[in-house]
């Protein structure tokens, strides 16, 4: 069985499921509001939901006739947990490179050229 990370990377692979939590993150939304901006079948998005439930991204409830659908947010605190090495190998890397063409500047001319008016 794949780890969890593995199966939240998997569902977040789709656009329309990214959508759908981004949708998700302003608040609680039905499977007709979750399906409004979509041009695909609610049997398509329920699909959909399937996968974000099975990957721990959202849950569903029941409330008489409703089945509104949240945001899970610990699973994709583990999503971030794990992209946080890469983004500081990232910023880390481009304050490097920062520094690097700020040295490169002074050493030329002593001072960096003014930028020209447009």
């Amino acid at each position: 069985m794949p780890d969890p990370l593995s199966v939240a990377f998997s569902a977040l692979a789709d656009p329309t499921r990214r959508a759908i939590l981004a949708r998700l993150a302003q608040g609680e939304a039905t499977v007709n509001e979750l399906a409004d901006p979509f041009e695909i079948s609610l049997p398509a998005i329920s699909r959909h939901l399937k996968v974000l439930e099975g990957a721990g991204l959202i849950s569903r409830s029941r409330e008489a006739q409703w089945r509104p659908c949240r945001l899970e947010p610990e699973r994709l605190k583990a999503v971030d947990d794990w992209l946080s090495v890469y983004r500081r190998f990232w910023e880390q890397s481009l304050d490097r490179m920062a520094a690097y063409l700020e040295d490169l500047g002074e050493g030329e001319s002593g001072k960096r050229p003014k930028k020209k008016r447009r």
